[in-house]
């Protein structure tokens, strides 16, 4: 009971991406600047779905979804690492390490059923045109984003709190720029053998079932695009899910490096690198890659910068 007290009563220190860097404040203008970009470029992207009406549809409500994800990513751990690392310190409190922890376990499994869903919607708009309209009613597309949030909040209630509940005794540096479970994990004086390997399940099943889904949704979409005589037709089908692809396959190269991958086959480093990934340059490039492939999306933007006098010459 004394060792719990003593974890729960005392901070962590993080001991933060900059440390591994020889070119520190280089480093940090240059996550600055991606994550203003991020914040940027989602809020926009959001801004567009709400006032255009032409973006109203099944795919970009729950595009939205997604810019709601990728906004928090970054507003969730760039924020306090930099604090530390201009007040050249890197404690966070216990709650304030639950918080991270919470949150970014809630997001990463709500995001990961959220592309799968995503996928689902593109393979009913190409396989099965004349029935889109009924297979993604408002209804389903409601359920599809409630789904991915009970999911997330489910899974992030049991890791933190099971996490949270081991005794950290020991040394409280988290050889890492944020809290996550598995730098956590390395800290705790008690056997988390039997967690870690429950862990590891769990993250097989969460992310192996969502890949699934989109592997096969996106097998039957690539057939149908193929099959397509139009050739305008296929190009905007072929347009429109290179996007989707290209956002499941940053998304989850990451996660599978993260959660797959035993912690013994790569480095603390290496987990820095791959978890900024995830959590700045992926949220930073998603708006990106919708907008600049997706015709509804620039048109929406063009209209807006119209309608404020800022029409671009070209």
């Amino acid at each position: 009971m004394e060792d719990v007290n003593q974890s729960v009563t005392s901070d962590f220190h993080l001991v933060g991406i900059f440390s591994h860097s020889g070119s520190c404040h280089l480093l940090f203008s240059l996550m600055a600047a991606m994550f203003i970009m991020a914040l940027l470029g989602n809020t926009v992207l959001l801004f567009l779905i709400c006032i255009d009406s032409r973006l109203h549809t099944p795919m970009y409500f729950l595009l939205s979804q997604l810019s709601l994800f990728d906004v928090g990513f970054p507003l969730v751990t760039i924020p306090k690492m930099s604090a530390n690392f201009l007040q050249v310190e890197g404690s966070i409190s216990f709650g304030g390490c639950a918080t991270q922890i919470f949150c970014l376990t809630l997001m990463g499994v709500a995001e990961g059923i959220l592309l799968a869903f995503m996928s689902y919607d593109r393979y009913v708009a190409v396989c099965h045109p004349l029935r889109y309209p009924v297979l993604m009613r408002r209804q389903v597309c409601l359920l599809m984003v409630g789904c991915s949030w009970m999911a997330g909040v489910l899974n992030a209630s049991i890791q933190t709190s099971i996490t949270l509940h081991f005794p950290y005794c020991a040394s409280h540096t988290v050889d890492h720029f944020f809290c996550e479970v598995p730098a956590l994990l390395k800290l705790s004086c008690s056997d988390t053998s039997a967690y870690e390997l429950a862990l590891s399940i769990s993250g097989v099943l969460i992310l192996l079932l969502p890949l699934s889904l989109i592997a096969t949704s996106y097998g039957h979409v690539l057939r149908a695009v193929v099959r397509m005589r139009s050739e305008n037709a296929r190009h905007k089908a072929f347009t429109t899910c290179s996007s989707h692809i290209t956002v499941v396959g940053l998304f989850y190269g990451a996660a599978v490096f993260m959660y797959m991958v035993p912690g013994a086959y790569h480095s603390p480093q290496q987990d820095n690198v791959v978890s900024l990934f995830y959590s700045l340059v992926t949220p930073m490039l998603n708006p990106l890659i919708y907008s600049l492939r997706n015709r509804e999306v620039r048109m929406a933007l063009f209209k807006v910068i119209g309608g404020a006098g800022l029409r671009p010459k070209w």
